[in-house]
């Protein structure tokens, strides 16, 4: 058995007098059933979470969340105060983490928050528990 393993037997034993390494080899079986649907959805996932990492694309998401509409570049830039070249960047990584669309109309560029990230920055909202 490895370390791993022995711990985990360890631990069964203590919850259950009768654990056998049959049992052992159940639960870890158990456990990694459980990931099963991780590798799938795994980079997206820490995609999204990344790109809301970063100060300025959080800025940018939280605004286009709170405005819950359409937004030209030149509105957003202002607005959370970084140069043009930084919101353009900023902007194109949301856009490829799937937490923004855009849509160009002659030479302007809009912006609007997917319901993924309404999704992630309300759950942020609900989980800091001070409703801001």
């Amino acid at each position: 058995m490895s370390q791993e393993t022995d711990r985990l037997r360890r631990y069964m034993t203590q919850q259950v007098e009768d654990c056998c390494a049959a049992d052992v080899e159940a639960r870890i079986e158990t456990l990694r059933g459980y990931q099963s649907g991780v590798g799938a959805t795994l980079d997206g996932d820490l995609a999204a979470l990344k790109t809301l990492g970063d100060e300025t694309r959080h800025r940018i998401a939280r605004l286009l969340v709170t405005a819950g509409e359409e937004l030209c570049v030149c509105e957003i830039t202002p607005a959370v105060d970084v140069s043009d070249s930084a919101t353009s960047h900023a902007l194109s990584d949301l856009h490829d983490a799937g937490l923004v669309t855009r849509r160009k109309e002659g030479r302007w560029r809009h912006y609007e928050a997917t319901p993924r990230a309404e999704a992630l920055l309300g759950a942020l909202d609900e989980t800091r528990g001070d409703g801001r």
